[in-house]
């Protein structure tokens, strides 16, 4: 089945793509979503139309998304963990604590879109990617402290002063 793609979508092809895939892919995924339209002679004419202003929608996305890349890779999230003997951490820092911390940040980001290939098990220094758009993959620093660590870098910098 033919079916012209209204967004980029990765692995398949870009806005205004004409693309053939399987009925059911289409059918149940592409379509209900309003990722794809069938390829009729009618919606070819239609989209055309439709094409300009669904491109200046996605060129807005991708510069926010750029936007957004840039201030994460700009911060440095401290997650404060507790630990055992050994520095063992009770239990691990998973997406949904990165999403969380982020959340706390003011950046709303759902843990789906946080690329950790494995929960994070130890204390230190950790970069991950967070998928902003399909093609603007982000690092974000992510540090891992003992619990009540953050406090007394606090009270520390404080005394300094």
């Amino acid at each position: 089945m033919q079916v012209i793609l209204q967004t980029d979508i990765e692995n398949l092809g870009k806005l205004g793509e004409l693309v053939k895939v399987k009925p059911g892919y289409a059918r149940n995924y592409l379509i209900p979503k309003k990722l794809a339209l069938e390829a009729t002679p009618g919606n070819l004419k239609s989209f055309e139309q439709q094409k300009k202003k669904l491109q200046e929608k996605l060129d807005a996305e991708k510069f926010a998304a750029q936007d957004l890349s840039q201030k994460i890779e700009q911060l440095e999230l401290k997650i404060p963990v507790r630990v055992g003997e050994n520095d063992k951490l009770y239990g691990s820092v998973t997406t949904a604590h990165i999403a969380q911390a982020l959340a706390d940040e003011g950046y709303d980001i759902d843990k789906k879109k946080v690329e950790l290939d494995k929960p994070i098990r130890a204390l230190g220094e950790f970069y991950v990617p967070v998928k902003v758009y399909p093609e603007i993959k982000p690092q974000l620093k992510v540090v891992v402290i003992r619990h009540g660590e953050e406090e007394q870098q606090g009270e520390e910098e404080s005394e300094q002063e």
